[in-house]
């Protein structure tokens, strides 16, 4: 019960003192803490806040004439110190010191009321306290009702609607959650209509009035919960959404968790599935089965390698378990099944089922299309779908991701030893500029021709050092020139065309280039083996590399 000035006046106790409200009547609603009973001179310093002070007023009748300017301090004293309201006892015998207290009480800034009868302070007292003593202990048993009632939903591992139902219950009130970015997730009892708008509302003035508790923990923010039309001083119903809010985050670090312990064993089990004779084709589909693997008539490895970026391992680690989050959400929404795995660092291996041969690119359409929807940053890594972003574009406008195919295998075994291929694929992809990566959603090893090949023999020493030699000691911009002088197919006036440049001075910049490497750009053999080197390093460097700078 919310005990306020106003509440105290109607009591029996002052009522019997026939009060008379001087002066602060719009501050009777103002919540009181105590009651304080003072009759010294300057005892507003030893208030705290929210008292109801009790007085005879005798300070006041210390001097002769009566000083008013002392009675206006006295007041002002009080409400510096918090207090919520004061009373005195000024009887028909004491006219003078009435007439004053009428005159300054209208400067005191808080509620003064006359009480121009005799009572017994102590009776007031007495029940004040028992009242806020009884108040307290209504919140202490609200609280634990609400701690109860939530501790057992999250003992039995209760889903976030069963939440939010309960947290509608509890406080009596309509009761939302919403994501990150705005969207309804769940609404309680009497919420649904606030929720087909809440858009418009949320968009509007109208959430001043809207009491609001974040679903927040580890680091992560899943949203907040929204009660709309309830004040944000409403105490019980603030208690009852920040527990629920609890509730909610434990709710999601638990399955997160979960999510982290089957990641796991899916892991586990691609990684034996890449080993030939670990498991026979029966074992494999067994234990894929086990692990809500939907048998199909062909499987079909799929690879994204992901942008490098920035922020180290950690960083890396993050973006990786986002992409497998978003990889799981869209294989759901597309009705498919597949195996997600972390195959390296910069790798997330897929092995799609399918229920028919011919529904191989239609699905891995669904499946990329889906993913080109999922804006990572925008949704605090909630993988909300209808983010801004192009397709797999990550932070800062770069890509997440470049999704390379293998070849489709009736064997699960057999599709498994393919996700190699279909690495090499993407990391040849990747090396693509930005344009022609652009133009498929998923690349196969025609697609990359080359660029497949040398993905795949990269890691030899051989090659790299071959590469290294061919192109030691030019600069980036150098290598920039060298690139597009390469890809214009060695057309010297095509390639000024492009640069915007003269043809005298782009021909001086390609002598100095020619001596710099020491081999002839006109000749075949020469732009062959530059360009092998130049795709090498490209390789080497992080996804969606492109040419230096002019």
């Amino acid at each position: 019960m919310h005990l306020s000035v106003r509440t105290l006046l109607a009591l029996p106790e002052l009522q019997a003192a026939d009060p008379e409200l001087l002066a602060g009547a719009e501050g009777l609603d103002a919540p009181v803490r105590w009651v304080h009973v003072s009759e010294q001179a300057g005892a507003s310093v030893l208030l705290q806040g929210g008292e109801f002070v009790l007085s005879t007023g005798q300070a006041f009748d210390g001097g002769t004439p009566l000083d008013a300017d002392a009675v206006a301090a006295h007041l002002r004293g009080f409400r510096e110190a918090g207090a919520a309201g004061i009373a005195f006892e000024i009887l028909g015998d004491r006219p003078a010191t009435a007439a004053l207290l009428r005159g300054v009480a209208g400067a005191a800034g808080l509620p003064v009321i006359l009480l121009r009868r005799r009572i017994r302070f102590v009776g007031v007292t007495e029940t004040v306290h028992r009242m806020i003593v009884a108040d307290q202990v209504r919140q202490l048993e609200a609280s634990r009702r609400v701690h109860e009632a939530f501790t057992a939903l999250s003992v039995e591992n209760a889903g976030a609607g069963e939440i939010v139902a309960a947290a509608a219950g509890l406080a009596g009130r309509p009761v939302l959650f919403e994501s990150p970015d705005g969207t309804v997730l769940h609404a309680g009892e009497g919420a649904g209509a606030l929720a087909a708008d809440w858009a418009s509302r949320r968009a509007g003035a109208a959430t001043a009035d809207t009491l609001t508790a974040p679903v927040v923990g580890a680091g992560q923010d899943w949203g907040r919960l929204a009660a709309p039309g309830t004040p944000p001083d409403d105490a019980a119903a603030a208690m009852v959404l920040q527990r629920a809010a609890q509730a909610l985050a434990i709710h999601h670090m638990a399955e997160r968790d979960q999510r982290e312990v089957a990641r796991q064993a899916e892991a586990v089990l691609v990684n034996e599935l890449r080993q030939p004779g670990t498991l026979t084709e029966k074992q494999a589909l067994d234990r894929a089965a086990a692990m809500g693997l939907v048998a199909g008539v062909a499987y079909v490895p799929v690879v994204l390698a992901l942008d490098a970026g920035r922020g180290g391992p950690l960083e890396a680690q993050r973006r990786g378990r986002l992409v497998m989050d978003a990889l799981a959400r869209v294989v759901s929404a597309a009705r498919a099944s597949a195996l997600v795995a972390r195959l390296h660092s910069d790798q997330v291996g897929l092995l799609l089922a399918l229920p028919a041969r011919q529904l191989e690119d239609p699905l891995l359409a669904r499946v990329c299309a889906g993913l080109a929807r999922t804006d990572l940053d925008a949704s605090g890594g909630s993988g909300q779908a209808g983010g801004a972003g192009r397709a797999g574009e990550g932070p800062g406008g770069g890509p997440w991701w470049t999704v390379g195919v293998g070849r489709t295998q009736a064997s699960l075994l057999d599709t498994a030893l393919g996700l190699d291929e279909a690495g090499h694929v993407a990391q040849g992809a990747a090396s693509l500029p930005a344009a022609e990566r652009a133009r498929r959603p998923y690349h196969r090893s025609a697609d990359v021709r080359l660029r497949g090949l040398l993905a795949v023999l990269r890691e030899d020493p051989r090659v790299r050092a071959f590469a290294e030699s061919e192109l030691a000691g030019l600069a980036p911009a150098e290598l920039g020139l060298l690139e597009r002088f390469l890809a214009a197919g060695g057309n010297k006036a095509a390639l000024a065309r492009g640069e915007l440049v003269s043809r005298p001075a782009l021909y001086a910049r390609l002598d100095r280039l020619e001596r710099r490497l020491g081999v002839p750009l006109d000749d075949a053999e020469s732009r062959a083996s530059l360009h092998v080197a130049v795709l090498v390093s490209r390789l080497g460097s992080h996804p969606g590399a492109q040419p230096g700078a002019r």
